[in-house]
């Protein structure tokens, strides 16, 4: 998907709801016979929503074969959605030469994901074997987690903390059609600078919802100023998919997302 369709799909939906795809065994709603069944219930119940879909590779990981195998029916269920939403394999990789060309080959192509969340530690060519021909790099740059604290916002000799740095990396390493920035939802004015450092990037932005993050603030801070488009992609997982444990889960699933649907359309309309 291209940054202009990317674009025009947020438009036409006036949100731009990502569903975070995070499958906890123990959370699993009473009657569900298994993750992969659990799963593409919540993508039915939003798909008539949902711009974006986000899996975590971790939450399948986990469980071993049986995990990779409803990782594959999952995947193979979105790529099957009629509405065609974009594809995010929330996988946090992050290395360099030879092992980051693989991981792209097996995610990106293989698997056919449009893009992939990378951490950039190791610096530019831990990032560049993701840019593929026509697919995105998700790169962390300021996270929800409390821990951010401990490496993000430390200040460096020449004013910058090290999320602007990284930010400024970014727009040096990709291009706003190739390349996009995790930006959580907890920390707005943070969100408000790394949007002046970049206006026509596209933000993935979690922490809205379980982790308390606000809708309205997401957009009011985080939403292109002067770039057409709302440039956001806004990440909930726990507050959709865990919404009843009960044998209404389908139902509170599409309710919740709904919910926050309306919440994002709203603040970007004020």
């Amino acid at each position: 998907m291209t940054y202009t369709e990317l674009t025009q799909r947020i438009e036409s939906a006036g949100h731009g709801l990502c569903v975070g795809i995070d499958p906890d065994p123990s959370k699993l709603p009473f009657g569900v016979g298994g993750l992969a069944e659990f799963c593409i219930g919540v993508v039915d119940a939003t798909a008539h929503l949902a711009v974006a879909y986000k899996p975590n590779f971790a939450f399948f990981e986990a469980l071993g074969r049986p995990g990779w195998d409803a990782l594959d029916a999952v995947t193979q269920h979105l790529h099957g959605l009629s509405s065609k939403p974009f594809l995010i394999a929330d996988a946090k990789r992050g290395d360099i030469g030879n092992t980051a060309s693989r991981y792209a080959q097996g995610i990106l192509d293989v698997m056919g994901y449009d893009a992939i969340t990378v951490a950039p530690y190791m610096g530019r060519d831990s990032v560049e074997p993701f840019m593929r021909q026509g697919k995105w790099v998700v790169g962390l740059g300021l996270t929800s987690n409390p821990g951010a604290d401990d490496l993000q916002q430390l200040a460096l000799s020449d004013g910058r903390r090290v999320y602007e740095a990284v930010a400024d990396c970014y727009l040096d390493w990709g291009t706003p059609q190739n390349l996009m920035v995790v930006a959580g939802a907890t920390r707005p004015e943070a969100l408000s600078a790394l949007r002046d450092r970049m206006p026509e990037t596209f933000f993935l932005v979690p922490g809205v919802g379980a982790q308390g993050g606000s809708a309205e603030e997401v957009v009011r801070h985080g939403a292109f100023r002067g770039t057409p488009g709302m440039g956001l992609l806004v990440n909930a997982s726990r507050s959709i998919m865990y919404a009843s444990s009960g044998t209404d889960w389908q139902r509170r699933a599409a309710e919740s997302a709904e919910s926050l649907a309306a919440e994002i359309r709203s603040a970007y309309r004020a």
